[in-house]
């Protein structure tokens, strides 16, 4: 088994571990009715992605 020869010091093992961080998802227009929506997804309130209809909601 690998075991290190000797400690890393702290500031080594900060700077590997700097690009750990949280991103929050970044959120486009939809085309069709102006709402946010995940880019590449299909937008959750019309259905439309890519120019056409893929999920055909229900009226209630």
């Amino acid at each position: 088994m690998a075991v290190p020869k000797r400690r890393l010091p702290r500031s080594r093992t900060h700077k590997r571990r700097s690009t750990w961080k949280l991103v929050a998802p970044q959120w486009v227009n939809c085309v069709r009715c102006h709402q946010d929506r995940l880019p590449h997804h299909v937008c959750p309130h019309c259905g439309y992605y890519d120019g056409r209809i893929v999920v055909v909601h229900k009226e209630a």
